[in-house]
């Protein structure tokens, strides 16, 4: 595969595009004084506020452990907290408390200023069929998982199958 090829990959492109998002958007955000971990869980509380930390390490691909360190210093800062599910006192819920709304204000103040200037001279035809592709590939993808076995009963590849 040469330079071209890559430059035209769908995955690779996704991936850059992606990076490109978070490297600006942390550039951005760099005075509110937070590291990325802790504005993508932020967001991610946002998003799914009163998850457990355990469904929020899985949404987020992130091992409990380096999550709940995560949320140790949110609760510092008395952004995030812990509540005792109302069935079940094992279990803690996560919230974002009302000292944290004003900095939620500005990330997603951030965020769309990032979108915004990612779509550039987009038109809204163009978009809204950008991210009607971006759907569908979604669907496709929650398909195709759903029909595979797990990543764990496949055969792994060893040097011979190259």
């Amino acid at each position: 595969m040469n330079r071209e090829d890559l430059d035209r990959n769908f995955g690779f492109l996704l991936h850059d595009v992606a990076r490109l998002m978070r490297t600006v958007f942390d550039r951005r955000g760099r005075e509110l004084g937070l590291t990325r971990s802790q504005w993508w869980v932020l967001t991610m509380l946002y998003a799914k506020e009163g998850v457990t930390q355990s469904e929020l390490a899985d949404f987020m691909e992130l091992e409990k452990a380096t999550l709940g360190r995560l949320l140790d210093r949110l609760e510092e800062k008395e952004w995030v907290e812990r509540r005792t599910d109302s069935l079940d006192r094992r279990v803690n819920r996560l919230y974002l408390t009302d000292n944290v709304q004003e900095v939620m204000r500005v990330l997603r103040n951030i965020a769309a200023e990032v979108r915004n200037d990612a779509l550039g001279d987009l038109t809204n035809s163009e978009h809204e069929r950008f991210i009607d592709t971006l759907l569908k590939i979604k669907t496709n993808l929650l398909t195709q998982d759903d029909a595979r076995p797990d990543l764990a009963e496949r055969p792994s590849l060893s040097a011979a199958d190259d």
